[in-house]
C-alpha cells in the first residue's frame, strides 16, 4: 500500500512539472504578412523623409475603368489601403496646422477621396447587377417623390418604421392636422420662391443676349452655326438687328 502511494505521488509530481514546462514555453505563431507590421502611432504619419518637403510627387486617382476589371477581393484590399492613406493625410494636415507649416500637396486628399468614391460606385454597380439578375429589382432603397414642409418637391428614401404612418404623430400633426403644406405661409413662400427662380433665369438670359451682341459687334464674320450651338436660348436674329451689335462698319445683316 505504501509503495502504491509513493508511485502515485511521484507520477503526479512528474506530470505537474511537465505542465509547468509546457505553460512556461513561449508560443511561436507564424503568420503571413504582405507588408511589414507596424502597430505604433507612426502609422498615422507620413514617411519621415517627406516631413520637410514642399512638393511630393504623387500619382493620379483610380479611374472607374481600372476598378471595374478588379475582383471584389482586390477592391476590398484597395479600400483599406486608401482608408489608411486618408487617415494619414488628415493627421498630417492637422499637425501642419498646429505647427504653422504648409501642408504639401493638399490635393492628395481629393485624389484619395475620388478613388474611394469610384470604388463605391463600382461596388454599387455590381450589387445592382446581382440583384437584378436574382430578383429583378435593383436592391437599392426605394425613393419616392414627396412634397416637403416648404411646399417644394423632394426625394424621400423609404425606410422601415415600427408603427404605421397614420399612427406616427410626428408625421400626422405637421402634414394633416396643422396643414403645413396647404397653409397660407407655405403658399406665400412657394410663390416668392418661384418668382426668385424666374428672375434668376431672366437675368441669365439677358446676360447671354448682351454677350452675344458684343460678340457680333467685335467679330462680324463670326460663324453663326457655332454661335447658335453655344447659346441655344438666345435669339440670334434679334441680336443681329439690335443697335449694340453694330460696330464702326456697315452691318451685313
Amino acid at each position: 500500500m505504501f509503495g502504491n502511494l509513493l508511485r502515485t505521488t511521484i507520477t503526479r509530481c512528474f506530470r505537474s512539472q511537465n505542465v509547468v514546462k509546457v505553460a512556461a514555453a513561449p508560443i511561436i505563431r507564424r503568420e503571413v504578412h504582405t507588408t511589414n507590421p507596424s502597430y505604433d502611432l507612426m502609422e498615422f504619419f507620413d514617411d519621415k523623409k517627406n516631413w520637410n518637403e514642399t512638393n511630393i510627387r504623387v500619382g493620379r486617382a483610380w479611374k472607374l475603368d481600372e476598378l471595374r476589371i478588379k475582383s471584389n477581393t482586390d477592391l476590398h484590399k484597395l479600400w483599406y489601403v486608401l482608408l489608411k492613406e486618408r487617415n494619414m493625410l488628415y493627421t498630417m494636415e492637422h499637425e501642419c496646422k498646429n505647427k504653422m507649416r504648409l501642408f504639401p500637396n493638399p490635393e492628395r486628399i481629393d485624389k484619395v477621396q475620388e478613388s474611394m468614391d469610384h470604388i463605391e460606385t463600382v461596388i454599387r454597380e455590381r450589387n445592382v447587377a446581382y440583384y437584378k439578375l436574382e430578383t429583378g429589382e435593383t436592391g437599392e432603397r426605394p425613393v419616392e417623390d414627396v412634397v416637403n414642409l416648404f411646399g417644394l418637391p423632394d426625394k424621400h428614401e423609404k425606410s422601415e418604421y415600427h408603427i404605421p404612418q397614420f399612427m406616427n404623430k410626428r408625421w400626422v400633426r405637421p402634414y394633416l392636422e396643422n396643414g403645413f403644406i396647404t397653409s397660407a405661409a407655405v403658399k406665400k413662400f412657394y410663390r416668392l420662391y418661384k418668382e426668385k427662380e424666374y428672375n434668376t433665369a431672366r437675368k441669365a438670359r439677358n446676360r447671354d443676349f448682351n454677350h452675344v451682341q458684343h460678340l457680333l459687334k467685335r467679330f462680324p464674320d463670326l460663324d453663326m452655326e457655332k454661335l447658335k450651338a453655344e447659346y441655344p436660348d438666345v435669339d440670334i436674329e434679334k441680336a443681329k438687328r439690335s443697335k449694340k451689335a453694330r460696330g464702326h462698319f456697315m452691318p451685313k445683316y
